[in-house]
């Protein structure tokens, strides 16, 4: 029989080598490519929104101090040692039939949105209150939502768990006495949500959501243990909710970087064991990363996020609905949500390892600089005060503000990207139609401006239109006209060309003049090769002009006598499409 080996290295098999190898290599490409670098690493890393350097290459001197166990301090690696998640739907609406479906299929827990008068409807008879956990989001109403889930207990001979969702910033007083009375007769319920996802809707960063988070957190331990309650026990009173997003790896690292920053603050505070010390996590799946055009996008998102916080190991996961942005889901996407998370843990088995991305080094190393970048942000905040201070002095504010700034910029540029909608838009696509949700979201969605232009050129009689005039063969001007139609087609205008000219041999401007013209549309946009611009641009841009053409736009560089603006690579596609709509004259 085979003894197997003490250690199994990776990799074994494959010759050594080195960073400096993979840097010679990597230059050598960048030069064929134009790109003229003396350092890879420079040319080929990005920077996110908190200033974390996003290199091309990780090894092992990249990893920082060891992130522990699972179970154990600094609970980076999980606050529990292994299992799954609990699977938490939310429901706006008193619908006990939904609650149930919901229960029957996979769900563990509710999120219910409610007010006290609509809990016993939506907890009926059959629900069995013993078997699940309920999460309280009444805002104002906390307390009575609060004595209403007492009472329905009560009644069903139940001890309820889950969390009364007290915010112990808005309402520190509601917080304190219902944190007194979990923390004295209800091992199983907490009191308090620390909710990460107001900064994150806000357009803020990674770094910002924890710091606020944490500082929030702070905030409430200050409110509890000055209502008489142990550190222990008011470390055991909260729950943290943070947004989980498509892009995985930020969403990985941030709520691992979540978990080490609390045990921080929980070592300084003297709680170093036991479950008190180990943050509770909530995450839910981004509400500014969903959209409203082409929705069935949603599911490809929130499926990412989902494993994303699944991987990091949340305790509690709450996939939204495809629709969401539409109104209130029905129940085919409620059973997506909820099957999402089911074929994840399931099927997929992302439940089965504990940590899985723990030992990456790129993943260890963007854990450890989002926590540093955090952690200065939370102390910023406690240097003015305090989360409240922070708050009414207008500092937070400002500072998701600049971040949502630069967001914007990025997003208007289409250097981040948004499938559907400002990329391979659907003119074509038939929204669903949705009930109105009882209450307006808040917050922001990165696809509100595209969108914004979307609705208003689908509420014209016509609808606006561009006309591509494309100059030479097909495969001269496909690459730059698909770019065009795409970018037009992002703010709801429509795009035409002329078969005719098309398929032309030969570059015929009175040709493209006359389709102009017949097309209908005021404005026109060239496309073809740099080269091709070079010898016809002037004459057709001559020839559209005079066919009426209020405005000329190249698609690609360069500077010709007719031509007006350039759309290209980089621009900004929301002033383009604003433009355009002035251009034929659609109010905004």
């Amino acid at each position: 029989m085979t003894v197997p080996p003490e250690e199994l290295r990776t990799a074994a098999g494959f010759p050594p080598t080195t960073r400096e190898r993979w840097r010679e290599l990597a230059l050598g490409v960048l030069h064929k490519s134009g790109i003229e670098t003396g350092s890879p690493e420079e040319a080929l890393s990005s920077t996110t929104y908190d200033g974390v350097t996003i290199a091309p290459l990780y090894d092992a001197s990249d990893l920082p101090d060891d992130p522990g166990l699972p179970g154990a301090a600094p609970y980076i690696r999980g606050s529990r040692p292994g299992g799954g998640w609990d699977v938490r739907q939310r429901h706006e609406t008193a619908d006990p039939e939904a609650v149930l479906a919901d229960l029957e299929n996979g769900v563990t827990s509710l999120w219910l949105a409610l007010g006290p008068e609509d809990l016993p409807r939506a907890l009926d008879d059959r629900i069995h209150l013993e078997l699940i956990s309920v999460t309280l989001d009444a805002g104002e109403r906390t307390r009575e939502a609060a004595e209403a889930l007492f009472a329905l207990a009560g009644r069903k001979g139940v001890a309820p768990t889950g969390n009364l969702g007290a915010d112990a910033l808005r309402d520190p007083e509601t917080a304190a006495d219902l944190a007194r009375r979990c923390a004295e007769g209800f091992p199983g319920l907490r009191a308090v949500v620390v909710d990460g996802t107001p900064y994150h809707d806000a357009g803020g960063s990674d770094a910002e959501e924890l710091g606020c988070s944490i500082a929030a957190g702070v905030a409430a331990l200050r409110t509890l243990t000055g209502a008489g309650l142990t550190v222990d026990e008011a470390f055991g009173q909260l729950e943290f909710r943070y947004a989980a997003t498509a892009d995985q790896f930020l969403t990985v690292a941030k709520l691992r970087a979540a978990r080490g920053l609390w045990a921080r603050v929980a070592e300084v505070c003297g709680v170093t064991e036991g479950q008190a010390a180990g943050q509770r996590q909530h995450a839910v799946t981004s509400s500014a990363m969903m959209t409203a055009r082409d929705p069935w996008v949603n599911m490809l998102r929130t499926t990412l996020a989902c494993f994303a916080a699944g991987v990091a190991g949340a305790d509690a996961v709450t996939v939204q609905p495809f629709d969401a942005c539409l109104g209130l889901p029905d129940a085919f996407a409620r059973r997506i949500a909820r099957n999402t998370q089911s074929l994840l843990v399931e099927e997929a088995g992302v439940a089965r390892v504990t940590d899985p991305a723990g030992g990456s080094w790129y993943v260890e190393r963007l854990t450890d600089d989002l926590a540093g970048k955090a952690w200065e942000w939370f102390q910023e905040i406690e240097r003015a005060g305090g989360m409240a201070a922070a708050l009414d002095a207008g500092l937070v504010a400002d500072r998701l503000a600049d971040t949502w700034r630069r967001r914007s910029d990025n997003i208007a540029h289409r250097r981040d990207p948004i499938t559907g909608v400002s990329e391979f838009p659907n003119l074509a696509e038939r929204l669903p139609s949705r009930a109105q949700r009882p209450a307006a979201a808040g917050g922001v969605r990165y696809a509100q401006e595209f969108e914004a232009l979307r609705d208003l050129a689908d509420a014209q009689e016509v609808r606006p239109a561009v006309f591509l005039a494309t100059i030479g063969p097909v495969a001269a001007h496909t690459a730059r006209a698909s770019f065009a139609a795409n970018l037009f087609q992002a703010g709801g205008v429509a795009t035409v060309t002329d078969p005719a000219v098309v398929s032309a041999p030969a570059v015929d401007p009175a040709l493209i003049a006359e389709a102009f013209a017949a097309s209908g549309a005021r404005v026109a946009c060239l496309c073809s090769s740099d080269r091709l611009y070079g010898e016809h641009a002037e004459t057709v841009a001559a020839a559209l002009r005079g066919a009426g053409a209020a405005k000329v736009w190249l698609a690609g560089k360069g500077d010709f006598a007719g031509v007006d603006a350039n759309v290209h690579a980089g621009c900004d596609a929301l002033d383009v499409l604003r433009t355009t709509f002035d251009d034929l004259e659609v109010a905004r």
